[in-house]
């Protein structure tokens, strides 16, 4: 059998033969009684395979914490896309988890059981890991995770457990505005939220002094909650949308989530971002009060051919109770987000460095809000089912954007 077998190869290598030139090809057999092949090096940055796109491997093993939230499943998209082995912690019953499976290529995307004070599960999941992604956090608190259980601790148990089982890289995200002392609006004491991410920042550094950190400001897309919380009906007191001083004294700069994620990959793939902080802010800043109109007019929420009012803006003392309420009511989830520390951080203007890299020093291309908002909240819309191409609504003109001078006059 051996012998027709190399006789074939033969004659198909006669059949490809130009002029003179012939090419044979001779393969040893491996069996499975043979030793296994050694390796030259176990850097997972060596056995590299295929061009680098979903069914290949480009050498990167990540862990990723937080994988089922609303960054996360955008974060492992793009990982998965690249070619990386991930390693997926979550907690609870696996039904946010699994259609995680899809991002990568069979066998490439991996499932670990854990929780977030759980330190053997921890060491498990970043185990054969070369990075470690920590997307962990919360809007708000629960009787069973405080801002400081997730945000500082959480946070400084997987920056040390990484650092001692060998882990070449960290990927940290936390808040634009983190403060130790933020200014206080609506709360007593200023936002909880901002102070437990500043902290957070500091334990992960002494932790993981290489560790890569990332500022995100408002983060928009699907799913989000951002976009959704305005175009929520529980966010709006009757035909009012109730901001602090009418939104004309605070400043955003919203960012798209996949830019986001792509800032996270390009920073799995750069060495050099090794140990640097990033502001993860959209490429223009708008005004609060510009904003949320704008939302509205896509909405055809302050329409007069639908029988609705622009809303008043001022802001009523009585929607921090119906937030308190909300909260008291629901605390595992408040309804449309609306809880006391997201009417604080609704307060605080976007604080840019001009000494700190943005997202394009990364090399990611910003995706401006008008191109993508419409898209977003076109689910929202007023009689969602009537026909748009009679062209009897004018399409909203975006919000102007805020420069410097302007901003501090208004704000002054």
């Amino acid at each position: 059998m051996a012998a027709l077998i190399l006789t074939k190869n033969v004659q198909l290598a006669k059949q490809h033969t130009t002029g003179v030139l012939g090419v044979l090809c001779m393969r040893t057999a491996n069996y499975s009684s043979d030793a296994p092949r050694p390796l030259k090096t176990t850097n997972l940055a060596a056995m590299k395979r295929g061009t680098g796109g979903r069914s290949s491997f480009n050498g990167i093993v990540a862990t990723v914490f937080g994988c089922t939230g609303f960054l996360g499943r955008y974060v492992c998209n793009k990982l998965g896309k690249s070619g990386t082995q991930m390693i997926l912690p979550y907690r609870g019953e696996d039904s946010e988890a699994i259609r995680l499976k899809v991002c990568g290529d069979l066998g490439q995307v991996l499932f670990q059981f854990y929780h977030l004070e759980d330190e053997e599960a921890i060491r498990k999941a970043v185990k054969y890991s070369n990075l470690v992604i920590n997307l962990v956090g919360r809007d708000y608190e629960t009787k069973n995770f405080k801002f400081n259980d997730v945000h500082v601790e959480g946070a400084r148990r997987i920056a040390r457990i990484s650092r001692e089982m060998g882990v070449d890289r960290l990927i940290h995200v936390s808040a634009l505005n983190a403060d130790p002392n933020p200014r206080s609006y609506l709360i007593e004491g200023g936002s909880n939220f901002l102070r437990s991410k500043y902290w957070g920042e500091q334990a992960v550094r002494e932790e993981f002094p290489d560790a890569t950190i990332i500022r995100p400001s408002d983060i928009y897309g699907s799913e989000d909650r951002f976009l959704r919380y305005y175009a929520h009906i529980w966010r709006r007191q009757l035909r009012a949308v109730p901001l602090w001083h009418k939104g004309e004294r605070t400043f955003k700069q919203p960012v798209y989530v996949s830019d986001v994620a792509q800032a996270i990959l390009n920073c799995a793939k750069d060495p050099d971002t090794a140990g640097q902080v990033y502001q993860a802010v959209g490429p223009k800043r708008y005004q609060l009060s510009e904003l949320v109109d704008w939302f509205h007019r896509i909405m055809r929420k302050d329409s007069e051919w639908w029988g609705y009012k622009r809303y008043d803006s001022r802001f009523d003392p009585s929607f921090v109770l119906k937030a308190k309420l909300t909260e008291m009511i629901s605390p595992g989830a408040p309804i449309a987000n609306l809880h006391p520390e997201r009417l604080e951080l609704e307060c605080v203007s976007d604080r840019v460095l001009n000494n700190v890299p943005t997202l394009e020093d990364l090399g990611v291309q910003l995706t401006p809000m008008e191109n993508q908002v419409p898209w977003e909240l076109r689910p929202y819309r007023a009689a969602l089912y009537y026909d748009a191409d009679l062209n009897e609504f004018e399409k909203p003109a975006p919000p102007k954007t805020i420069t410097p001078r302007e901003e501090q006059r208004l704000a002054a």
